[in-house]
């Protein structure tokens, strides 16, 4: 079994907030595989399915951020889980919007979310990384992450979390490598190589034409016409 934590601030008022990266990640994963109903329970709301072989519990802490590790902490006691089944979705000021990356372990680089989670459970958890970008200057951080993401950054945020669920089995089975290339299949798809030569395409009602019987003396002759 495996815990799978979106981080957010819970209500209406936060939903669409950079800083709810997380929750909108588990949330799609939950709802594209089928998972059971959402229910109240360990300070947050739970909901059970699988990927694959795997069992997995999703949690969105409704503590509020700062204080998402008591949720986290209760959770992973309850089901008798160590640091290692646990896997967080966060936002990232640290890296560019769209951007995805994988980390065990470390610090929680300022993030209160990481840090009170690092203070309840250690810091030996697995983190998928969501890049929000960063606003340019530390004061401006605060009102960045609890503000809406623009409508300029729909197209790739629908992209990203299309690729997370389309990844998401294989992350539950420890596939790292094959997760990040779903991801990047959605942000990036694959385009024909430019230049190449292309065959040429018959329309449906064309028709070869008929075959030159003529000799090569008439053909010459047929030129001086």
């Amino acid at each position: 079994m495996r815990l799978w934590v979106g981080l957010g601030n819970p209500g209406a008022k936060y939903a669409g907030n950079r800083h709810n990266i997380g929750f909108m990640a588990l949330g799609r994963i939950a709802a594209d595989h089928g998972f059971g109903p959402w229910r109240r329970g360990f300070q947050g709301l739970v909901s059970e399915g699988r990927l694959g072989t795997e069992k997995l519990v999703a949690l969105k802490p409704e503590t509020f951020m700062n204080l998402s590790g008591q949720s986290v902490g209760e959770a992973m006691r309850f089901y008798k889980l160590t640091p290692g089944d646990v896997t967080v979705f966060h936002d990232e000021l640290d890296l560019a919007p769209g951007r995805i990356r994988l980390k065990t372990g470390g610090g929680h680089a300022g993030h209160n979310g990481l840090r009170s989670i690092h203070g309840h459970i250690g810091d030996a958890y697995h983190r998928v990384r969501l890049g929000i970008g960063h606003p340019g200057h530390k004061d401006a951080v605060a009102g960045y992450v609890l503000h809406d993401f623009a409508r300029t950054d729909q197209d790739w945020l629908d992209d990203l979390m299309r690729g997370i669920s389309d990844g998401a089995p294989a992350l539950a089975a420890g596939d790292g490598a094959r997760f990040l290339n779903a991801i990047g299949l959605r942000m990036a798809p694959p385009r024909p190589p430019t230049g190449a030569a292309r065959e040429p395409q018959a329309t449906p009602d064309a028709t070869e034409p008929p075959e030159d019987t003529r000799s090569p003396l008439q053909k010459l002759a047929d030129r001086f016409r």
